[in-house]
């Protein structure tokens, strides 16, 4: 008899009982959940690490960069726009001859109890809408409003002017000072004695 023969004869009267064996799948299945809490463990923390990189990187840049529909000297422009948080704005767009522009801003306002405030996206992106009078190299001047084109040259009285400008259902009035600045109301001609 073999030394392997001998082995199964003496082991084969013992049997592992029934507890025994209820104890083993326990512990595989306690194994297999543990090993499974650790996985998604393990997905959670990639996940917040890749979240946090990304709002890491947004941060170091400033602000987030976003794509809008900008009405510029009378063409709807696809642009860029960054806003800092500070009350400033960089944007990039494409004019109609291919060039690429950059154009940034921003200011500050003034609070109630006279401390200096950032100023608002919202109040940044009204700036970025508001007329724009353009005073060409042939000497023509022009006011441009969303899709409006208006040659205001020969309407200079004194070198003022008064232009009703039109929206769907938004009005101003807007009044011109020949390469003096402009201002509008909702409600009425501003006095050009009123401003500059």
């Amino acid at each position: 008899m073999t030394n392997r023969e001998k082995y199964k004869q003496a082991f084969s009267a013992i049997h592992a009982s029934d507890h025994f064996c209820l104890e083993v799948n326990q512990v595989e299945k306690t194994m297999r959940h543990h090993r499974f809490k650790t996985m998604v463990a393990v997905i959670a923390a990639c996940v917040m690490l890749v979240g946090g990189a990304t709002a890491a990187y947004a941060a170091d840049v400033g602000g987030i960069q976003r794509t809008i529909q900008l009405w510029i000297h009378g063409e709807q422009t696809e642009a860029t726009i960054e806003f800092d948080g500070k009350g400033n704005y960089s944007m990039d767009y494409t004019d109609d001859e291919g060039n690429v522009k950059h154009q940034s801003g921003g200011g500050v306002a003034f609070a109630p109890d006279g401390t200096e405030i950032p100023v608002s996206k919202e109040d940044l992106m009204e700036e970025l809408t508001a007329p724009d009078v353009r005073y060409e190299d042939d000497g023509s001047v022009w006011v441009y409003w969303f899709d409006q084109k208006i040659e205001i040259t020969d309407k200079f009285d004194n070198d003022v002017c008064y232009v009703k400008l039109v929206n769907g259902e938004k009005t101003l009035y807007m009044t011109v000072k020949y390469q003096h600045g402009y201002a509008t109301s909702p409600h009425k001609y501003i006095s050009a004695e009123a401003f500059n």
